[in-house]
């Protein structure tokens, strides 16, 4: 009988782990409690605010049933109580009293949360410090509803930038900044050759301290993929301080870029005619197109480039990146002698044949 209830442990930690923070699979499949309990939550999209003060007290009870759970269980296993606890029943009760208990007061805390549409919710008195709360609330959702909102990170843990506010959110807790008040300051960085992201190269983690010169506004750490950095600092209003011997390590894609721009600027120009206009860039729609391609490669070394009749439609970081995604991820050594198929026409070209527009 041992083994049952050594099997039924192992078991039962490792889905009791799975709930707490649940992996990919779980989350794909649906079985969190933010799925399984998405009627009584509301939409995270159109209530921001609500939505996560209701998840946090319902996460919170929540897991505060698994120690019952477990120990209901166990005693199913097994008909003698000596067996679990083989020196005193007296534990046996203990831990019983303990497990029961726990579920009821946390019960009775959600419970005192809600009161008055939940004014007393630690997340409603942490909103208060930036003025009336409910206020500040439908500002965090307005913004939250904007598709240009920065996101990035793991289903419980998870970090949103919005044109005011730096979110944090966690399985108990939603930590928040204004932009205006706060301090970002990257402190320091984890650098790790293998990922289960499998990231060529390795991957780099930054941990960016967040602190606001109010100092009722509790400061926490940001964990970031190096990757997604630029993409941070474009949300930001301030500059992200860098501390002493910080070193942000280039991406793959940084330095296939910057490899990028040195060669098209050694490439001959392509000089714009009088009565071409030249749009946006079709892929960023930011910058005015600024790369031609023009075969301008040997046949002899690159075997099979063709003329490209297209008229300017690309910028060139647009351009390179293209050309990027279309190479053997498993090789960027050969990137640099690489063809890639044109985005428009499909007519295959070389770094040797982009150009600048002047």
């Amino acid at each position: 009988m041992a083994s049952i209830e050594a099997i039924y442990t192992v078991l039962y930690f490792l889905l009791g782990g799975c709930i707490i923070f649940p992996p990919t699979e779980f989350v794909s499949a649906g079985l969190t409690i933010q799925h399984l309990l998405s009627g009584l939550l509301g939409s995270e999209e159109m209530n921001f605010i609500y939505y996560h003060i209701k998840r946090i007290t319902a996460t919170m009870i929540f897991h505060s049933f698994l120690p019952l759970f477990y120990f209901l269980g166990l005693a199913w296993t097994t008909s003698n109580v000596e067996i679990i606890f083989p020196q005193t029943i007296n534990a046996w009760c203990f831990v019983l009293a303990v497990s029961v208990i726990l579920p009821i007061t946390t019960s009775l805390v959600g419970f005192y949360w809600s009161r008055n549409k939940w004014n007393n919710h630690p997340l409603a008195k942490k909103l208060s410090i930036f003025g009336q709360w409910r206020a500040v609330a439908s500002s965090i959702d307005i913004e939250f509803r904007r598709i240009d909102k920065y996101t990035s990170g793991a289903h419980s843990r998870r970090l949103i930038a919005t044109d005011s506010w730096i979110l944090l959110t966690t399985t108990y807790d939603v930590q928040v900044a204004h932009q205006v008040d706060s301090h970002l300051t990257l402190i320091q960085t984890e650098n790790h050759s293998l990922s289960h992201e499998a990231q060529v190269g390795g991957i780099q983690y930054l941990n960016i301290s967040v602190e606001s010169i109010d100092n009722r506004v509790p400061s926490f750490i940001i964990r970031l993929n190096a990757t997604e950095y630029s993409d941070l600092k474009d949300k930001l209003t301030a500059p992200i301080r860098h501390a002493q011997d910080v070193i942000i390590r280039q991406s793959l894609s940084d330095r296939f870029l910057a490899a990028f721009r040195e060669q098209v600027s050694e490439n001959r120009p392509y000089p714009k005619p009088p009565d071409m206009d030249i749009d946006s860039c079709i892929g960023c729609m930011q910058v005015t197109a600024n790369v031609k391609l023009q075969k301008l490669c040997d046949d002899a070394e690159t075997g099979d480039c063709r003329q490209c009749y297209c008229r300017p439609m690309w910028c060139l970081e647009c351009m390179g990146k293209w050309f990027a995604s279309r190479q053997d991820q498993t090789q960027p050594e050969r990137w640099m002698a690489s063809k890639s198929p044109c985005p428009t026409c499909r007519a295959k070209f070389c770094l040797l044949d982009v150009c600048n527009v002047i």
